[in-house]
């Protein structure tokens, strides 16, 4: 019987994750759940998996949270504050740490869990954007096992060959080629990107994923901090990584190695997939996932990305070729972009404007420790909003 802790679990891949293991109760036990401040969801996750421990980031939330498990009966123990996560992460009797919670918010327990030596399901892509190395080296340091559950790089850690490990160069590949759906607006006119509104650009054609993820879909970011953490995760250097469109959603990712071979992952576009990889590996579990239907399918389609029309792609392989503390910087004005028109303050269309302006202005040293990661996200957060207030974004590119 495994132990899992969930960090996220109130978010989509949380869900997905209590749904696949709901399907194997022999397998898997639900030790701790983590969330922000979703009290409602959090206390029903706790009453029906019957966990241990619950963790939320917001104090006032958990006081709600414990209140709300007393009515239902629940004996789980809850814990508050910024390093409830991170107790969570590290608890002896969890073997598996599932990290989902989105954005620079998820890295202290994502390290947490590294340090501690769990097997850690990697769904918080900002954490190895922000601090790569750093988080590579102590998982090495740990013994801890990392895998990937962002569909592109699990469709990658699928199709390397036997005994290859996260961090590490795989022999013999030339290449990977990470796919990307193009978000809502790949057919859209320049011109009307700058009338999308919220609920536009998080109503994504293939994928059911929170809002945050969603725009960077949109602006295709996402696939940018993919591009940065596939360099990290599989050892490779960003001339080895390319990206191309598919609007299917159905492969999710390549691998083409020196003797001409092309390994592709395909599936129908639904994360209990990676996610039951992952938390059976190096076995196979169902997920509940429907069979892929090729003939339903029909035609599979693949294009060059527009970095024109969409440059927040370009910038993140800017930043991959740059390192250091660049790729941190590029998360933390995402970030603050993206917030800011969630909430009205920002022009979608100039989103990647705050960036690149972020990141014209931005020191790009190393990164040695967490100190140096914080540093240089706080910088640029700074940075972003500084511009956005000031609404030199709306000078446009």
């Amino acid at each position: 019987m495994r132990g899992v802790a969930i960090l996220g679990s109130t978010g989509s891949v949380g869900e997905s994750t209590l749904d696949v293991i709901a399907r194997h109760p022999d397998r898997f036990r639900v030790v701790a759940l983590g969330a922000h401040r979703n009290v409602q969801k959090l206390a029903e996750q706790c009453r029906r998996f019957a966990v241990s421990y619950a963790a939320l980031a917001d104090a006032d939330a958990a006081r709600d949270l414990e209140a709300a498990l007393r009515q239902l009966g629940a004996p789980t123990r809850v814990l508050a504050g910024p390093d409830a996560l991170v107790e969570i992460a590290s608890l002896p009797e969890v073997d598996s740490v599932m990290a989902a919670i989105v954005g620079a918010a998820g890295l202290r327990s994502t390290l947490a869990a590294a340090r501690a030596g769990k097997r850690l399901l990697l769904a918080n892509k900002e954490s190895l954007v922000m601090a790569g190395p750093l988080l590579m080296q102590t998982v090495r340091a740990a013994g801890a096992t990392l895998l990937p559950i962002d569909s592109e790089h699990n469709a990658v850690f699928q199709c390397l060959p036997p005994g290859a490990a996260c961090g590490a160069a795989p022999a013999g590949v030339k290449r990977i080629l990470l796919t990307a759906s193009g978000g809502p607006f790949l057919d859209t006119d320049r011109a009307r990107l700058e009338r999308v509104t919220p609920a536009e650009a998080c109503r994504h054609p293939n994928w059911v994923m929170g809002r945050k993820i969603s725009v960077d879909s949109a602006t295709l970011m996402n696939k940018g901090l993919e591009f940065i953490e596939a360099c990290l995760l599989f050892g490779v250097a960003p001339h080895q990584v390319d990206v191309v469109i598919h609007r299917e959603s159905i492969v999710h990712s390549l691998v083409e190695y020196i003797d001409g071979s092309v390994l592709a992952q395909l599936g129908a576009p639904d994360m209990r997939t990676p996610i039951a990889q992952a938390l059976a590996w190096p076995e196979r579990v169902t997920s509940g996932v429907q069979s892929l239907d090729l003939v339903k399918v029909g035609q599979l389609r693949f294009e060059a990305p527009d970095l024109l029309r969409f440059p927040a792609l370009g910038l993140a392989q800017e930043a991959a070729r740059a390192g250091g503390s660049r790729p941190a910087s590029l998360n933390a004005a995402n970030e603050v972009a993206v917030s800011a028109f969630l909430e009205g303050g920002l022009n979608f269309a100039r989103i990647p404007s705050v960036i690149e302006s972020v990141m014209a202005t931005t020191s790009g040293g190393e990164i040695r420790d967490l100190d140096d990661v914080l540093a240089a996200d706080a910088e640029a957060r700074s940075r972003a909003s500084g511009l956005i207030h000031r609404g030199i974004s709306a000078q446009g590119r």
